[in-house]
């Protein structure tokens, strides 16, 4: 591990956070899933919660560039996958914001973050979100739309509304930013993947440090 790669960590673990996080479902597009991570990675955010009943999540290294392998990615592939992950965002106290285009949802602009942490959910490519998703969710996001299509492709979604989040975080007084232990345990992580054999190295040093 290099003095330069330590502190990029560190640099990047400063802007992470699990105050914004995302939850896919039955996405079943390679390139869509890995744009998905992609994009979460570019925009901090550390979380990313896959729904898989149906369809397999495989996203595409090549598309990707590695974003996975810096993600807590947490899969949810049960018979009732889609409550289990609802119930687990909420028990750790995410309002779960289901995007749709329905003309009566809260618009991007108009999505108040200061009311707690959130996590969006998504859709497939073909139909979107399942309606026992929307329903489940405590509130409906939309981005606006000038046109004559009613959506734009689930990747592209994705990154317009982690964007125009991310900006309105950066430009308020919340607490957003990961705990030090949050910090720790990813930067542990990060650091088991950078090395080679790195689970051979911590035997070595736990020797070292009984005898």
């Amino acid at each position: 591990m290099t003095d330069d790669r330590f502190a990029l960590f560190e640099k990047v673990l400063d802007k992470r956070t699990n105050y914004i996080t995302v939850a896919v479902e039955e996405i079943y597009q390679s390139h869509n899933a890995s744009a998905i991570l992609r994009s979460c990675d570019c925009f901090g955010i550390q979380s990313v919660h896959v729904i898989e009943e149906t369809n397999k999540f495989k996203p595409n290294p090549d598309v990707d560039m590695g974003a996975s392998k810096w993600l807590n990615i947490n899969q949810y592939n049960k018979k009732n996958a889609l409550e289990e992950t609802i119930k687990d965002l909420k028990r750790k106290n995410y309002r779960v914001i289901a995007t749709t285009p329905h003309t009566n949802d809260t618009t991007l602009e108009n999505l108040d973050l200061s009311k707690g942490p959130v996590a969006l959910l998504f859709g497939t490519e073909m139909r979107g979100l399942t309606p026992e998703a929307i329903e489940m969710a405590d509130e409906h996001l939309k981005i606006p739309m000038y046109g004559f299509t009613e959506s734009f492709n689930i990747s592209v979604s994705v990154a317009i509304i982690l964007h125009h989040l991310r900006l309105k975080l950066e430009q308020s007084n919340i607490d957003w930013k990961l705990t030090n232990d949050e910090k720790d345990e990813i930067l542990l992580g990060w650091m088991k993947k950078s090395i080679k054999k790195s689970d051979m190295v911590i035997e070595r040093l736990t020797n070292q440090l009984n005898k």
